[in-house]
């Protein structure tokens, strides 16, 4: 992805991205690596993390594909801290992994919010906790932590990722309360329907995109790379006193 707008702020800075190996995490990977970045970026995807890590150091960017299973908060710390030690502190966070997954209200299991909460939730949590410190010693930061339109819209089967989703923008406010006197910055992004791979293949035929998209105010599909342009500007000295603040990137479709 070649971003249209270029931060010369963000080059060297150490970015640490979750859920980057695919779809709109792939997207935030390439936009930070195009700005000249240091990005690290957290999966479970071995295959398609390597495979984007290879790509884009073929391109000469800085970039580490670590393999995390981000329901493992011990796992995930110990990255952290590889991030820490190999790269430096970590100077914005993207807390972008999320699982969309679909339930009935009336068949859903204490098992199924506790497995929701976790993968949706917990991790963009404890990663922000995590690097606060890094970005204490830097004089500052950014977390970008991810929300959804779907909270706001209402979709049906989508209760538990709906409450996951609307917590973060709470989450988010909070911190930024919390944090702002250490000139460290926590906003949200709420994206509404972006194409990406997954959603064309379990959840969107052509005729449920054609309903999404006559709802937009724009005519266009929202891709990966629209979302991946809000986190860094938002990351960027541009948006320096920005905070506490959830950017909708719908095309006015509410």
């Amino acid at each position: 992805m070649t971003s249209s707008t270029r931060y010369f702020d963000l080059a060297g800075r150490v970015v640490l991205i979750t859920g980057g190996a695919s779809g709109i995490g792939a997207a935030h990977v390439e936009g930070f690596c195009h700005q000249g970045a240091k990005v690290v970026f957290l999966d479970r995807q071995v295959e398609a993390g390597r495979a984007l890590e290879a790509q884009l150091r073929a391109q000469g960017a800085s970039v580490t594909f670590l393999v995390c299973d981000l329901l493992d908060l011990a796992a995930l710390d110990d990255a952290i801290g590889q991030v820490r030690a190999t790269h430096g502190p970590v100077s914005a966070l993207i807390n972008n992994a999320a699982v969309d997954q679909r339930h009935s209200f009336g068949a859903m299991k204490a098992d199924d919010f506790e497995w929701m909460m976790n993968v949706n939730l917990r991790h963009v949590i404890f990663a922000a906790q995590k690097v606060v410190p890094h970005m204490r010693e830097l004089g500052g930061g950014s977390i970008v932590n991810t929300s959804s339109v779907a909270w706001m819209r209402g979709v049906a089967e989508l209760a538990l990722y709906s409450a996951a989703k609307a917590a973060i923008v709470g989450f988010t406010n909070s911190l930024a309360r919390e944090l702002g006197p250490l000139r460290i910055r926590v906003n949200a992004v709420a994206p509404g329907y972006v194409a990406t791979p997954r959603q064309l293949s379990e959840w969107i035929d052509p005729a449920a995109e054609r309903a999404m998209l006559e709802r937009q105010c724009l005519p266009d599909r929202i891709e990966p790379r629209d979302v991946a342009e809000a986190a860094m500007f938002l990351c960027s000295d541009a948006a320096r006193m920005l905070t506490k603040q959830c950017l909708v990137i719908n095309a006015g479709s509410l």
